[in-house]
Formats: structure tokens, C-alpha cells, sequence
């Protein structure tokens, strides 16, 4: 999800294990969830056997040998957790393992949470098959809420199962691969309940900088730095969309003055795409599937979610002198203060030059 993969926006957002779920959950949408991380488990087979299966597809074995050293590098020079997960396989025969689905108010930026007891309040709600989240979104939309479904390639359990490389995390190649082993096994290494916004930046930053690692120990240049700044440009548009949507929402206006300006928000955010594409990116047009598909607030949710504290993440990396376990503890001590104290703290580290 324009490429989304390449805004990190299908990512591994749902944490939707049935061990980790109570009776906040209607009986359909908690059986679903029990069915479709069963089916996920009974799936599963050691990577070792697909890649020594001469009757497995060339290109899959020829991944799983790639996702094989991306994991030991993982645990080895990125000092993330070292256990079974990633060392296993599961086709799913679909293009997505789950699909979320997120919702605002029509006037909101704030997302519509779920709690469950460990994984703690998330913004979205995953379904296992792409029916029932578009079932699910349009009772949303009945009750006048804005909404939006996003495919997920990949989700974490925390480390309550040994979580399998799925047959939808090999569509964009070896290096999208590591990218997701990274960021997954981030969630295992640290997660604060309750605190998407820390938990997705800090996933967020291991990905790319374990990924910058990754490539040099690979002897692979770094990426782009056109692919990098047209990334970068491209969130900025779309995060300084969501402030003046927060400007608009937060005055005291009629609901038809509302949508007008929403409308406009919306359209100016089209035009600045185009201009910035055309005059500056060579007319690359990977961003315009996602662009001139309709917009709404919950479409601007995993943009926060996935990218306000990665600066601060990057900062602290930076004080530590770039050392992972030094890393970790300073990230584990933030992540212990309560949530407004945190915030602070990661407020600061962003506006640390």
C-alpha cells in the first residue's frame, strides 16, 4: 500500500492472536480470528524442508535461502531476537494474511480503538479474509464513519507463537523480505501496551536502519536517495494534510462547512502530489494509485502510526553511538514512563539537531 509498500503502510500492523483476546470481542469476530490463526499454525513447515524440495518453486527456495541470511543477520549483528520465528514457512494462497480495518469519525483524526489484554488498544480491527473486513467496514460506514482497509503482508504474535515467513511477504522481492523479518522482530524484542505510535516507530526505524545494515554488509549500495527523498516528500505532504484536518476539525463550524473544508484539504493534497511528481520526481508515478483513490481520515491513520517518532528513534540511536543493546535499554526505559512523560521525552529527541 502508490507502492504502500514502499510508505510501509502494509506492514505488520495486527497483533489478532486469539490468546490474546478477551470478551471484548463479538463471538463472529473473536471465531474468525481462533479459525484463521489456526489455519495460520497448521500451516506452518521448517524452511530448511521448502528449500531442500526439489518439487518447490525455484524462486520460492531461492527467497527462503535469502530470508535465511536476512534472520541470522537479525539476531546476529542486529541483536534482535533469536528463536524460531522466520524459520518457518506458510502459504497462505492469498495475496494478504489479514486485512485492517481502520475508522475515524467523519470530523476526527482519532482513530477507533479495540482492547484486548495483552496487545493492549490498537486503531484498527484485522479480519482473515478481505469479505469480512469489507463487511465490517461498511457497518462502519452505515454509522457515518470514515474508513479504510489495508492488506497486511505480516503481523507479530510477541513471541506467544513461533511466527512463520508467510507466502504474502515474498512479493516484492528479497530485500522487502528482510525488511518485514526486521520489523517483526522488533515487536518481539520490545512492546508497549496501549502506545501504537511508539511501538510502530521504534519497528519503523529498526526496519530501516537494520536494512541500511543489511545492504552494506551485502556489499549493495544504499538505497536511492531520490527513492528516499520522494518517500520522505510524499509522507510530509500527507502528514501535514492530517494537521490541517486537526486545524479544521478543532473550530467551531457547521458540518457542511466541515466537509467543504475537508473536501478542499483533500484536493489541495492532490495538487501538491501532482506538482511535486511532475516537477521535481521525473513524473514517477508510484504514489498515484493511492492518491486518486478516494480519501479519507482513516486513510491518514497509519501514516502517524508508522512514522511521527521515527526522528526521535534515529536521535537516540545516534546518542548511544549506533549500539543496538545501548539502544534497546535507552529504548526500554522510554517506553517504561507513562504515556504522557514518554511523549515528552520523544518530542524532545525529535527536536534534538
Amino acid at each position: 500500500m502508490p507502492s504502500i509498500t514502499a510508505l510501509r503502510l502494509v506492514r505488520s500492523l495486527p497483533l489478532l492472536v486469539f490468546l490474546l483476546l478477551g470478551g471484548c470481542s463479538s463471538v463472529s469476530y473473536y471465531d474468525q480470528l481462533v479459525e484463521g490463526q489456526l489455519q495460520l499454525l497448521r500451516a506452518r513447515q521448517p524452511v530448511a524442508e521448502v528449500i531442500a524440495d526439489p518439487t518447490r518453486s525455484p524462486r520460492l527456495r531461492q527467497l527462503l535461502v535469502h530470508s535465511q541470511q536476512a534472520r541470522t543477520f537479525a539476531s546476529r549483528e542486529l541483536h534482535l531476537p533469536d528463536n524460531r520465528s522466520y524459520r518457518l514457512y506458510a502459504d497462505l494462497g492469498r495475496p494478504y494474511v489479514v486485512w485492517n480495518v481502520f475508522a475515524t469519525g467523519e470530523f476526527s483524526l482519532d482513530p477507533v480503538t479495540h482492547c484486548f489484554p495483552i496487545a493492549g488498544c490498537v486503531a484498527y480491527r484485522g479480519y482473515y479474509s478481505v469479505g469480512g473486513a469489507r463487511g465490517a467496514a461498511a457497518l462502519q460506514r452505515q454509522a457515518g464513519q470514515d474508513v479504510y482497509i489495508s492488506g497486511v503482508e505480516a503481523y507479530s504474535t510477541l513471541g506467544w507463537f513461533d511466527d512463520p515467513i508467510l507466502s504474502s511477504m515474498l512479493n516484492w522481492g528479497d530485500e522487502r523480505l528482510a525488511t518485514l523479518i526486521f520489523h517483526e522482530l522488533a515487536h518481539q524484542r520490545f512492546y508497549v501496551k496501549d502506545d501504537s505510535e511508539f511501538n510502530e516507530s521504534f519497528a519503523t526505524f529498526v526496519e530501516q536502519e537494520g536494512t541500511r545494515q543489511w545492504r552494506a554488509a551485502r556489499g549493495l549500495p544504499a538505497e536511492s536517495l531520490s527513492q528516499s527523498r520522494q518517500r520522505d516528500q510524499f509522507t510530509r505532504l500527507v502528514l501535514d494534510t492530517r494537521e490541517q484536518l486537526k486545524q479544521l476539525y478543532s473550530q467551531s463550524l457547521s458540518a457542511e462547512q466541515m466537509r467543504q473544508g475537508k473536501a478542499l484539504a483533500f484536493e489541495t493534497l492532490r495538487r501538491q502530489y501532482r506538482t511535486l511528481r511532475d516537477t521535481q520526481w521525473a513524473g514517477d508515478k508510484r504514489y498515484d494509485a493511492w492518491i486518486n483513490a478516494p480519501l479519507n481520515n482513516a486513510k491518514l491513520l497509519p501514516f502517524g502510526l508508522y512514522d511521527q517518532w521515527v526522528p526521535a528513534f534515529e536521535r537516540l540511536f545516534k546518542q548511544v553511538g549506533r549500539d543496538w543493546s545501548a539502544f534497546y535499554v535507552a529504548v526500554e526505559r522510554l517506553g517504561k514512563l507513562p504515556i504522557a512523560e514518554r511523549k515528552a521525552a520523544l518530542e524532545r529527541l525529535s527536536r534534538t539537531d
